[in-house]
């Protein structure tokens, strides 16, 4: 898999610094590096040329001693200058002294595996050679050259975290203005960024955001308002229509005919009055009301009177009806009955007969309760399933049988989750089609006060008691 840039600002400026940092590095290193090796090629060479000049004037001065007392002189020469090498030869290729024999003459100041040489002839007539042992000198620019390596890929490293780091602090009020839109929905459009811990870059930013807010909040109160006062205004028309309908066909010598027409036409009202109080209903629940919370002590009681209600439809639809699990928790028992008649009623329609439909409670922790109803059914497909709670959406035209289901049910679901402060949620496999809900209100784990006083309390009811 070929290696590409990552899309994130951070790792991009971290990416940036830390080559753009290693560049200069190893570049000022560089610099060093041949600065350094420079300067020692040019000491090497002015020693090379000190000791050529001791070495003309020792060899003027001894010219008449005997060529071992000569020898002895370079010994001792020699002996002083321990870098140093020497080979003297004659024209004709004859070796009069030489304390160099490893040594590989490469051609006067030539380099050598080893050291650098000088050739010079001598005024007596012999060729001197000079070869200067820089084995110390080149340990040294080799060792400068990996410390200057190991240096510029060390501080490219550290540039490289000090800038992630320094890019991460720099990029916190971005994820501060990602926190507070994640929390914002319908129901939170009145609430508004803060802006005041920005940076200056970013505050233009958070005022038109803050604005746009604004604009979005007036548009669904306006939204909500006409839709609250549509059916309000609607509601009493309909009841009117309602029990004119029921009264006239209650009149005697009503026509078969007439009284079929009435029947449908009262059949319709109905429903439409049933759009209308959910309708209300979503509005007062969009508008911020919480549920009202009462101590339900089993939950599966609940579930139990929920689908003695549906009894008959599910005997109807070749089903078997089961109840998994339990718990206690403070809700609103009337909500959480309804949001499970419509769940209930959801799977009834859509399960393939001579199945199970399960009602599962699970207390999940920190409060959380889990309240789901799952079915062996047609799949939904996953691209519907984010759509399944909005308001008169159906996933396809197979799913619309029946007159009397508007598609609002699933929506108040949601509803009565925001309103006990959890949410909705549906999965859909092959297998089995799970719609359900979480809310808050099971217990919190206790601590060790919490236990006290509960032990207290009950100690002094004892006591009150007897």
């Amino acid at each position: 898999m070929p290696w590409r840039i990552p899309d994130g600002v951070g790792p991009r400026l971290s990416l940036w610094l830390a080559t753009q940092t290693f560049t200069g590095l190893v570049l000022m290193s560089l610099a060093v590096y041949l600065l350094t090796a420079s300067d020692l090629r040019t000491r090497q060479d002015d020693t090379l040329l000190q000791n050529q000049v001791l070495l003309q004037h020792l060899l003027d001065e001894h010219q008449a001693l005997p060529t071992e007392d000569l020898r002895k002189r370079l010994d001792e020469f020699l002996d002083v200058h321990r870098d140093l090498r020497l080979t003297l030869r004659t024209a004709d290729g004859t070796t009069l002294y030489d304390r160099a024999v490893h040594a590989r003459i490469s051609g006067t100041q030539a380099r050598t595996d080893s050291g650098r040489t000088l050739d010079f002839p001598t005024t007596q007539g012999p060729i001197a050679t000079l070869r200067l042992d820089t084995r110390a000198d080149d340990a040294f620019v080799r060792r400068l050259g990996m410390t200057l390596m190991v240096a510029s890929l060390i501080g490219a490293l550290l540039v490289s975290v000090g800038s992630m780091v320094l890019v991460r602090m720099a990029l916190a009020p971005v994820r501060s203005l990602v926190d507070q839109t994640r929390r914002l929905a319908a129901h939170t459009l009145h609430e508004r960024l803060d802006g005041s811990d920005q940076p200056e870059e970013l505050r233009p930013l958070v005022q038109q955001f803050n604005a746009l807010l604004e604009r979005l909040n007036r548009s669904y109160t306006q939204l909500e308002g006409f839709n609250a006062d549509v059916a309000h205004e609607l509601r009493t028309p309909l009841a009117t229509l309602i029990t004119a309908t029921e009264l006239a066909m209650r009149q005697p010598g009503v026509p078969a005919a007439t009284l079929d027409q009435l029947g449908s036409n009262l059949e319709e009202l109905r429903r439409m009055a049933g759009i209308i109080n959910d309708m209300l209903f979503l509005s007062h629940a969009n508008s911020g009301a919480t549920a009202r919370r009462q101590r339900v002590p089993s939950l599966a009681a609940l579930a139990r009177d929920v689908a003695d209600y549906h009894e008959a439809a599910i005997a109807e639809a070749g089903l078997q009806l089961t109840v998994d699990g339990d718990a206690a928790g403070d809700v609103d028992a009337a909500l959480l009955k309804r949001a499970l008649s419509n769940l209930l009623g959801n799977a009834t329609r859509y399960a393939r007969s001579g199945s199970v439909v399960r009602i599962c409670i699970d207390a999940m922790g920190g409060g959380l309760l889990r309240m789901s109803v799952t079915n062996a059914g047609p799949p939904i497909p996953p691209e519907h399933l984010p759509r399944l709670f909005d308001r008169f959406y159906r996933a396809d035209p197979s799913r619309t049988r029946g007159s009397d289901h508007h598609g609002l049910g699933l929506s108040i679901v949601a509803a009565i989750a925001r309103m006990h402060g959890g949410a909705p949620f549906a999965t859909s496999t092959p297998e089995q089609t799970r719609v359900g809900l979480t809310v808050m209100g099971g217990e919190l784990p206790s601590s060790p006060r919490r236990r006290w006083r509960r032990r207290r309390q009950k100690s002094v009811a004892g006591v009150h008691t007897v």
